[in-house]
């Protein structure tokens, strides 16, 4: 069902935990599944320096979960807000179609965190 590279992100997640004091947090649920995504941010000089997340879901939410932090490590906020449902899923070489809707929590958890950083830091937000 899953490819290899799901699989690796699934059995060998990157970046799990949470980021103390994190300069922005994102999270987001699916009622229907019951997945839940959270992801933190550090920033520096408008970058990514560091991210970290916590998923509560099935084998696909974890390894989007962890492919979206690998994805935006270092980028620009502004390059991070890019990242879509459906980079994340072609990053990890496709999902199965059920299981697609995995792919757009971890971009909006993304999105939500970044959201929360330029609320929260409105004059060096990079917009």
């Amino acid at each position: 069902m899953y490819n290899d590279k799901v699989m690796d992100h699934f059995m060998n997640p990157r970046n799990v935990g949470e980021i103390q004091d994190a300069d922005g947090a994102g999270q987001v649920g699916n009622p229907v599944c019951g997945d839940v995504m959270r992801i933190t941010i550090r920033v520096e000089d408008g970058k990514i320096a560091d991210i970290k997340f916590r998923t509560f879901g099935c084998g696909a939410a974890i390894a989007t979960s962890s492919m979206v932090t690998e994805l935006v490590k270092g980028l620009t906020l502004d390059e991070a807000m890019e990242v879509s449902n459906k980079a994340v899923a072609e990053a990890l070489g496709g999902l199965p179609a059920q299981k697609m809707h995995c792919s757009n929590l971890a971009a909006d958890a993304l999105h939500k965190a970044i959201e929360d950083y330029r609320a929260k830091h409105p004059a060096n937000s990079g917009a």
